[in-house]
């Protein structure tokens, strides 16, 4: 996995980095004190999780958040000394997923990481068996999807939604639920955003998405994904 750090303070970077170093030594820590590099690193290296402070040399961290949220839904954290309660207000409208006051405890911050992770589904499930249904496999683990023994490569979203749905096989699981996992909370559009989502998510996995075998729509009840023969 990989966080990138986005912060020009040189003792938080380190300190952000040791935790890491100490206690969670699979994360590579990646790191930059510009804005608007490290919106292009979002891009280009494809980072599990973004550590965002506000007071940035060259742009503002909530103009940052704006246009990562323009093509990555990465989950982000943003760490500051602002405490008031409209930046907090501002960060989290923004799409900010957490918001973590300096100074702050290097445990607490790990948990808040650990946390957001879990919630998007992208903590590896201690001890989860990959899941297999007919000619789909899913590696927890390693978060990899394969099809028939071919790699699928999915957005973070469509792979959130298909760990849920794998996490509670062959049980409905109701849209209201998927967007509150997700996305945290119940917004204008949300529906509609899950539709859309789990649209391009069958176009992928389903060998007919018009006629689907894995995911199935039950009305009233949600979406249930089939767990049928290994």
């Amino acid at each position: 996995m990989k966080a990138l750090v986005i912060e020009d303070e040189t003792n938080i970077v380190e300190a952000i980095s040791l935790i890491f170093q100490l206690r969670w030594p699979e994360m590579e820590v990646a790191s930059t004190p510009l804005g608007k590099e490290g919106i292009t690193m979002v891009e280009t290296e494809s980072p599990d999780v973004v550590l965002l402070d506000i007071n940035l040399p060259d742009i503002s961290g909530f103009q940052v958040l704006s246009e990562i949220r323009r093509f990555s839904d990465v989950p982000v954290i943003i760490i500051t000394i602002r405490l008031e309660e409209t930046d907090k207000v501002r960060g989290l409208e923004l799409g900010a997923d957490d918001y973590v006051a300096k100074p702050f405890s290097h445990l607490e911050l790990l948990a808040r990481v650990k946390a957001v992770l879990r919630r998007h589904g992208l903590v590896t499930v201690e001890g989860a068996e990959p899941f297999s249904s007919g000619g789909l496999r899913i590696d927890f683990a390693q978060r990899k999807i394969f099809l028939h023994n071919k790699e699928v490569k999915l957005t973070p979203i469509e792979y959130q939604l298909l760990y849920h749905l794998a996490r509670s096989a062959d049980q409905s699981i109701s849209s209201s639920t998927l967007v509150h996992k997700i996305w945290g909370e119940d917004y204008p559009g949300a529906a509609e955003s899950l539709k859309v989502h789990m649209r391009h998510l069958r176009e992928k996995i389903e060998e007919d998405p018009a006629n689907t075998k894995l995911i199935l729509t039950e009305h009233g009840r949600g979406y249930r994904l089939v767990k049928g023969e290994k």
